[in-house]
């Protein structure tokens, strides 16, 4: 009578330990994002908050500014997109509370640092733009074209050009704090640039 074959143990981590890790350390960045600017954070500070080796850190992101993006996106950047609403005008005025409404905490801060860490490494603004900004922006293009499609917009409205107008003097209060970033301001600043664009004989 044969025996049956000898399990063999699984060489590595088990799966769900190496999940728990990688949760961790992004869970670590996070924690560390509340302390200090991402320019202070060091992959040894990073490793000894969550618990791992510094070559764990390594094997799943080439670089501390590859760590904090993902970071950035799993535990900061969540939800962010703006609820639905019914005209494109409406759609646009949420994104622009929302994004003001984030700016206001640590979602703010970490992307100025990211803004700041991008003068001296081109890198940086690179990822923040491709993985960050073009899917909002690409968002409120839809909308535009829709407004247009719509009759809220007049047809000659370019939508990267509004996009610009909206929410580059939005960064900019951000970045300077020139002065206070509240919705009152970002609804002012809506009603303002969109008087060009509407049709003639709208309000």
């Amino acid at each position: 009578m044969s025996m049956p074959p000898i399990a063999r143990p699984r060489r590595g981590r088990p799966r769900s330990t190496t999940a728990a890790s990688h949760d961790a350390i992004l869970d670590a960045v996070y924690a560390l994002l509340q302390e200090r600017p991402a320019r202070a954070l060091t992959m040894d500070a990073i490793a000894r908050r969550a618990g791992v080796g510094k070559p764990t850190l390594y094997k799943w992101w080439p670089s501390k500014a590859a760590l904090v993006f993902d970071a950035f996106h799993a535990r900061i950047a969540t939800g962010s997109a703006a609820p639905a609403a019914g005209t494109a005008e409406e759609a646009i005025r949420a994104k622009v509370r929302r994004l003001i409404h984030e700016f206001g905490g640590v979602f703010g801060r970490v992307v100025a640092d990211l803004i700041a860490e991008g003068q001296s490494e081109p890198d940086v603004l690179r990822e923040l733009y491709e993985r960050h900004m073009r899917p909002r922006r690409a968002a409120t293009a839809a909308d535009v074209e829709r407004g247009k499609a719509a009759g809220e917009f007049g047809a000659e409205a370019d939508a990267e050009l509004l996009i610009d107008a909206i929410f580059g003097p939005i960064y900019y209060r951000m970045l300077l704090r020139s002065a206070p970033l509240t919705e009152a301001y970002g609804d002012a600043l809506v009603s303002q640039v969109l008087r060009g664009v509407r049709r003639a004989g709208d309000p």
